[in-house]
């Protein structure tokens, strides 16, 4: 019999409470909730909690957020171990490729305490993104990782990790994003509350270092999406706007519909109507499958080739592309119908039931469960 409390759920960002929220309450009584505060932001962490129905976290930690990323782990390294050294959870649970995901493994290990990496197996394969380093050292250090994908699996394989230590359980983002899309009626109303008509606007996020922390890059992007004949609607990330500040390109920001940074469901009613998203976003790029929405992704690289080799998703390097990009899908008025019928590459919206199994399992000794989802028995890759 499972004590209370024998599960650690180490979490620190708008997408890891998005994606952990159904394994979250799967566990029950069982786990527990540790917040990082990597996202000190309030729009982009705490009403987060309430939107997914969670409670409170059972500890926050302190000096994380806005701290440089060194830091970040450090200081929650130091913290976490402190809490694990006085609880021992039997298990520590991480999501992604997140500074609190590569800080909850590592205090884990230190403190002999096995570690469940959710959403594990992606690669970009570019080293210089933080996220792939913490991805990687994630991985080595996990005694079971669940990768939503053959692919995500097979790359774990072809490093080193044994088949016993990898399951294929699909991606959480597919029943989350069902969970929280208002309904039609709701969705409706959200774009006209925004003077906004359905499928006639663009919808637009960008975040990441490679597009933000550039003022040229940062810039030319601006541009590109102020040429799209749609309105762009462009929620603001916190750190998107520090940049264009720093760099004066407030006036380039105001030429599109921006706002504030909106909580998930908005965001989801918005983006449902939407005839085009452009984003860096890598949680994007799994939604926009199952919204069944075309999308541009503004990287270098990604991690999740499935959405583009499923047709869902184009990448586009250079940011001075993106309104050609885009004008070519708009125009093609096909493309909306087509995608209607592709299947999503993510999962069948049953992820977090097998995750939170295997979890219990981990925590009660037992052998973690094979999923019938999938395995690397038809792989390349052994």
């Amino acid at each position: 019999m499972i004590t209370k409390k024998n599960i650690s759920v180490v979490l620190g960002t708008r997408p890891e409470i998005i994606k952990l929220a159904g394994v979250i309450r799967l566990l029950g009584a069982e786990g527990e909730v540790v917040y990082t505060g990597q996202h000190s932001d309030a729009d982009l962490s705490s009403s987060f909690f309430e939107s997914f129905h969670l409670r409170k976290p059972d500890l926050r930690l302190t000096g994380i957020g806005g701290a440089p990323r060194g830091a970040q782990i450090s200081h929650a390294i130091a913290q976490l171990s402190e809490h694990f050294m006085a609880t021992r959870p039997r298990l520590v649970v991480v999501q992604g490729d997140t500074n609190a995901t590569s800080a909850g493994a590592q205090a884990a290990n230190y403190c002999d305490i096995p570690v469940l990496h959710v959403e594990a197996g992606l690669r970009s394969h570019d080293r210089s993104m933080p996220e792939e380093i913490n991805r990687r050292v994630v991985a080595v250090l996990s005694a079971m990782n669940c990768a939503p994908t053959v692919r995500s699996a097979e790359n774990l394989a072809s490093e080193g990790i044994s088949p016993a230590r990898i399951r294929i359980t699909g991606n959480t983002v597919v029943e989350a994003l069902k969970e929280s899309l208002p309904s039609q009626e709701d969705s409706l109303k959200v774009i006209n509350d925004y003077g906004l008509r359905d499928n006639e606007f663009v919808m637009a996020t960008i975040h990441r270092p490679e597009n933000t922390d550039d003022e040229i890059r940062l810039s030319v992007i601006l541009d590109e999406l102020s040429k799209i004949p749609l309105p762009v609607l462009f929620p603001i990330h916190p750190r998107t706007a520090i940049r264009a500040d720093s760099f004066g390109l407030e006036g380039k920001i105001k030429r599109l519909l921006y706002s504030p940074p909106l909580d998930h469901p908005t965001f989801l009613a918005l983006a449902s109507h939407a005839r085009l998203i452009i984003s860096d976003s890598g949680g994007i790029q799994e939604e926009c499958t199952v919204l069944k929405k075309p999308l541009i992704v503004v990287r270098e690289n990604t991690e999740r080739p499935e959405a583009c080799e499923a047709g869902f998703a184009t990448l586009v390097k250079a940011g001075s592309d993106i309104s050609a990009q885009a004008f070519r899908l708009l125009e093609d008025m096909e493309l909306s119908r087509s995608l209607e019928t592709l299947p999503c590459p993510f999962g069948d919206g049953k992820a977090s039931e097998r995750i939170a199994d295997i979890a219990l399992s981990m925590a009660s000794g037992e052998v973690p469960p094979y999923s019938e989802f999938g395995d690397l028995s038809n792989s390349s890759v052994r």
